[in-house]
């Protein structure tokens, strides 16, 4: 085996959801977060004189409680390496749903997996508590179709084809294992109505728990955009907040980190060019940034100075490096008590918020458009274009099969190189 590429030692922790909690959750409570009375979202209308970079506004619901009405309700579920999270909707007008419930819980699906290659059993637990409440929300709700996917964790994880199989067991739920492309495909359908035409080049990416994809996009006439190249990084929040010993980084793990992301990413930038679109070189810059994931935003809410992370405030802002850069040496001068007390970072994420800065600084600093565009939506709102019927990003990565292909043999000598 390979030497690591990091300083330090692993420490892991395990984490039961307490009777009080659940408690909480049955009741009605904000345990789990993320209780969305209703928020009206765009589907992918690209097409007209432009691409509006403005975040479709919250508006007011009916009855949360009445899950039976005529019509349609659609569920996406994204089990991710550290988050189980679900959204139901209703489609509305043409190219619009309306979201009647949603859930999330951090569940850590895939801690100590970098160490051991499989999902550990209180793992598997905690995750099966979460599909077991989005199976209940679903049934009250009178969900008519869905999708449910799992994504890195269970794509890495030896053991990952005989937990979906006890998921099904124990909760009923057929989970789908979807590749990296698919994944990407799926956040990109979610968020590119965020994109703008004043660039004609974008570079979309997705920070994960234990997986980043980077997409590298062109606007052009046709309803969506068109997908010139596609990346994934064997490494998210988790997975570098394990293998570098905590959620508190030294400076020169910090370093060590952004420095391997870079080396990572440069296969990507060798094939696309990236860099021509934004230096000098460009002229003006040509290409646009957009970020979806729990890192950015919440330096999106810490930018903000929020006392509450609140969805309608963050989805769609642009920051800048600068401010990013800020915000990142900030939270890495801060103690892991403080960042645990932050609103917009809480306890669950406080030891993860880090190495999310650290994948976000290579990024930025491998390609410096000098401004970020946060994505508060993505793989499950791509989930949901699909099953309503809405426009989606299939046919565009299908047209740029050939090219995601090669990029995916990146992906491969990236996983070696870390392993």
């Amino acid at each position: 085996m390979a030497t690591r590429w990091w300083h330090g030692r692993r420490k892991g922790s395990s984490r039961r959801r307490g009777a009080s909690a659940d408690a909480a959750a049955s009741a009605g409570g904000s345990a789990d977060g993320d209780a969305c009375s209703g928020l009206a979202l765009s589907g992918l209308a690209l097409s007209g004189p432009a691409l509006s970079a403005a975040v479709v506004p919250p508006v007011a619901t009916g009855d949360p409680d009445a899950g039976h009405e005529a019509g349609e309700v659609y569920a996406a579920i994204d089990l991710g390496t550290n988050n189980c999270r679900m959204l139901i909707a209703r489609p509305e007008a043409e190219g619009t749903f309306r979201v009647i419930d949603s859930f999330s819980r951090i569940t850590r699906l895939g801690e100590g997996l970098s160490s051991s290659g499989e999902l550990s059993q209180a793992a598997q637990d905690r995750t099966i508590d979460a599909l077991y409440r989005c199976a209940e929300k679903m049934e009250r709700r009178g969900v008519t179709a869905s999708r449910k996917v799992a994504t890195e964790a269970c794509r890495r994880a030896s053991n990952g084809r005989e937990f979906l199989e006890r998921v099904y067991r124990e909760t009923g739920m057929r989970l789908e294992c979807i590749s990296a492309h698919e994944e990407a495909r799926l956040a990109l359908a979610g968020c590119a109505s965020l994109l703008s035409r004043q660039q004609p080049y974008a570079l979309v990416f997705d920070i994960g728990g234990g997986s980043t994809e980077l997409l590298w996009v062109k606007l052009t006439d046709s309803p969506f955009p068109c997908v010139e190249g596609f990346t994934t990084l064997p490494l998210g929040v988790m997975t570098v907040a394990e293998d570098c010993g905590g959620g508190d980084l030294s400076l020169r793990t910090y370093r060590t980190v952004v420095d391997h992301v870079q080396t990572l990413l440069q296969p990507f930038e060798l094939r696309h060019h990236i860099s021509d679109h934004i230096g000098q070189q460009a002229g003006a810059v040509q290409a646009q940034m957009l970020g979806t994931s729990g890192t950015v935003t919440t330096l999106a809410g810490l930018h903000l100075g929020l006392s509450r992370y609140d969805r309608s405030l963050v989805d769609g802002i642009s920051m800048g490096f600068d401010d990013i850069t800020l915000l990142s040496r900030g939270l890495a001068a801060m103690s892991h008590r403080q960042r645990a007390e932050s609103p917009c970072i809480g306890p669950q994420r406080a030891d993860l918020v880090l190495a999310g800065c650290a994948i976000l600084e290579a990024i930025c600093t491998l390609w410096p458009m000098g401004q970020l565009t946060v994505a508060d939506r993505g793989l499950r709102e791509g989930m949901l274009m699909d099953l309503i019927g809405l426009p989606s990003a299939r046919q565009a990565l299908t047209q740029n099969h050939s090219r995601a292909h090669r990029d995916h043999r990146d992906h491969v000598s990236n996983r070696k190189a870390v392993v």
